[in-house]
Formats: structure tokens, C-alpha cells, sequence
């Protein structure tokens, strides 16, 4: 029987539900997703870790969860809030129930609660602290805690691989890519094998030495949690590879490559999450709608100065969406284009990053 528990955020609010998942109480940073569908590829993007997530779309766990769909192979989002969820899916794919592999991660799941208010109080007061627990928790205790506990800034370091690994083709790839792992989403690493390279994965902290004497033709910076403060030793490590190699980043990846250039970034209100957000190419003039899922962004005023040039805003608050550097064959989007929501909207920027390998190799050989 499904055990009542209930969710206490910073301000004092109380929601009540059913508990499913793990058992666990905890405390967590509470965001929302507005994806109607994906919620196993939400649940298993690592850049959700130390968060619990609401789920605007109200039925969750209808489909199950399928072996080939996850995006890392140990899930470390902290919660998921729904309005219904399903526990007997319909679906041929389907390996297990998503409550079973919450149990399995520990994950924290709550139903049967308002997420249109939850959803609102976050759009309207923004993202905040809150804890899951059992509904006989002393709320004022829980609380005292909840006040007390502060945001770990380890995100990166916890979901990063720790030791080197390849994928992709290694005897006919077209390029070789080092791809920083920063949180990576494993569906990143299949595109750049479809398109024909082979790819060498490294951790976060990787120095630019040891890059550098892989000899790639490129180098890309993933996606991740947390703040792009937090991982300044890969901040530096893209600052001192700038102009020996083209570069490639998404999401937190696009943060760090602005980090390197002297711009700013900052905490978002509650952030962009989910798989309908219309993004401007300002070099084509084409709407392109994307998925999305980061709590910070560059600052437009602290680009000016540096070698970037903004390529892409977000037309639903008009925050920088993309960057480049011409010259130094460096890129990046705020969003993911592996994820396809258009839903091959944004595939082009794969065959972007594969040009300017192409050039970049074609300039070293007649230099």
C-alpha cells in the first residue's frame, strides 16, 4: 500500500501525497519540467542531480521504462513529483515500472498532489529548497533542517566518468573527438559516432596536457548540473585549448566555453526545462524548438568585449541561447540538439562541429 508522504518547501508550504519509489527522505532543490513526454530520459539526465522535479504533463509512468532509453546508466536526480502515477505501464519496450527504478536509485517519488500549484509557486517565487518526508515528520523540525542544509556544489565531480573510455567507429572514424564529460547524456556520444567519429570520453577535471596529447581533431564540453562556477578546472582547461583545437559545447558546456572567454553567467529564476522552448538563429533567421534543462545563463552585457558573438536567443525571455568565436572554431548552444524535439531541428550544429573540424584539418596540413 502505497505509504503517505508529503513535500515542505523553504517558505513553509505543505503539500501532501502518496509516496512511490524510494522510501528515502530528501532534501532537494525543486525544479519543473513542462515535456509531455520523456520522463525517462528526464529522470536519467544527470543533469538533474540534487533535484526533484515536477512534472507539469499529469500522468507519469504510463509507458514504463524502456533498457535502450536511458541517458546515464545510474540516474542521480534526487526526486520526481507527479499529479498521477501509472504503476502497471503499457508498452512492449518496457523492462520495468518507473517506481522500480526509483526504488532501485533512490529516488523519491510523490503523487497525487497539485503540481499546477507547485509548478505556479516555482514560476512565481522561483526555484527553492524543499524536502520529501513522511507525512508524520514534524514539520517545523523538518524545516529547521531544510534551512539549515545548503545546495552541494560536488554535482559535477559525482556524475562525471571517472576513468577514460571510447565509443563510435575507431578504425574508419572520420574524426577523433575528446569529449569532456561533464554529466554527459549518453544519446550526445551515439550522435557523434553516427556521424562517424570516434570518441574519446574524459573526466571533468581533465587537464589540456593530457588533451593535448591526444591529438583530436576536436574537442567537446557536455552538459551538467549545478553551477558553472563550481568547475573551474575545466573553465581553465578549455581557456588554455582555445585556437589549438575546434570546440563544441551544450548547456553547461556553453557556459564553460563563455567562462573561458571572460564572460558572466548567472542563476536563472526557475531556470528552462523542457522540450518546446523556441530558440532564434540569429545567423539564419529560422525558429528552431528545443529541449532544454540548466538553471543559468551567460550574461549578455559581459559578451561585449570578448571575441564571442551571439548566434542564438531564447524568444521566451530573450537570453543567450548561443555563441561562437569565428576565428577560433568554437562553439556552443544553451540547449540540447541530440535530445530532437523539432525533431531535427538543431541536428545541423553535429555537422557544424564536423566542418570546422574538416577546416581546421585542411588549414594545419597546408600551414
Amino acid at each position: 500500500m502505497e505509504k503517505e508522504r508529503k513535500i515542505i518547501l523553504e517558505d513553509g508550504t505543505v503539500l501532501q501525497g502518496k509516496g512511490f519509489g524510494s522510501p528515502s527522505e530528501k532534501m532537494v532543490e525543486l525544479v519543473f519540467n513542462t515535456s509531455m513526454v520523456g520522463y525517462q530520459e528526464i529522470l536519467s539526465d544527470p543533469s538533474y542531480t540534487y533535484q526533484a522535479v515536477v512534472m507539469t504533463y499529469p500522468l507519469i509512468g504510463n509507458y514504463g521504462m524502456a533498457k535502450d532509453d536511458y541517458e546515464t546508466l545510474k540516474p542521480s536526480m534526487s526526486g520526481l513529483i507527479v499529479r498521477e502515477y501509472c504503476d502497471e505501464p503499457s508498452n512492449f519496450r518496457c523492462t520495468a515500472t518507473l517506481g522500480q527504478i526509483m526504488e532501485k536509485y533512490d529516488i523519491a517519488g510523490l503523487s497525487g498532489v497539485d503540481t499546477r500549484k507547485l509548478a505556479r509557486h516555482i514560476r512565481n517565487f522561483g526555484s527553492c529548497k524543499a524536502i520529501i518526508t513522511d507525512a508524520s515528520t514534524d514539520t517545523k523540525e523538518a524545516l529547521d533542517r531544510l534551512t539549515a542544509w545548503e545546495l552541494p556544489r560536488d554535482a559535477v565531480s559525482l556524475v562525471s566518468t571517472k576513468t577514460q573510455y571510447h565509443s563510435g567507429k575507431i578504425e574508419k572514424a572520420s574524426f577523433h573527438v575528446v569529449a569532456i564529460d561533464c554529466g554527459m547524456k549518453a544519446n550526445i556520444v551515439r550522435e557523434l559516432a553516427k556521424k562517424g567519429c570516434r570518441v574519446t570520453v574524459v573526466p571533468w577535471d581533465t587537464t589540456s596536457q593530457v588533451i593535448e596529447e591526444m591529438k583530436p581533431d576536436g574537442v567537446f564540453i557536455s552538459n551538467g548540473p549545478g553551477d558553472p562556477a563550481d568547475v573551474e578546472a575545466t573553465t581553465k582547461c578549455i581557456r588554455q585549448l582555445i585556437g589549438k583545437f575546434p570546440i563544441f559545447g551544450i548547456c553547461l558546456g556553453h557556459q564553460i566555453i563563455s567562462r573561458a572567454y571572460g564572460a558572466k553567467t548567472y542563476k536563472l529564476k526557475f531556470g528552462h526545462r523542457g522540450g518546446n522552448h523556441p530558440v532564434k538563429n540569429l545567423l539564419t533567421d529560422q525558429i528552431e524548438i528545443t529541449s532544454q534543462n540548466h538553471s543559468y545563463a551567460v550574461d549578455p552585457e559581459s559578451i561585449q568585449g570578448t571575441p564571442l558573438e551571439v548566434t542564438h536567443l531564447n524568444l521566451l525571455d530573450n537570453t543567450i541561447e548561443g555563441v561562437r568565436c569565428e576565428r577560433d572554431k568554437v562553439f556552443s548552444v544553451q540547449y540540447h540538439p541530440e535530445s530532437a524535439p523539432g525533431p531535427q531541428d538543431s541536428n545541423y550544429l553535429f555537422d557544424y562541429f564536423l566542418n570546422n573540424m574538416k577546416q581546421w584539418k585542411e588549414e594545419v596540413c597546408h600551414a
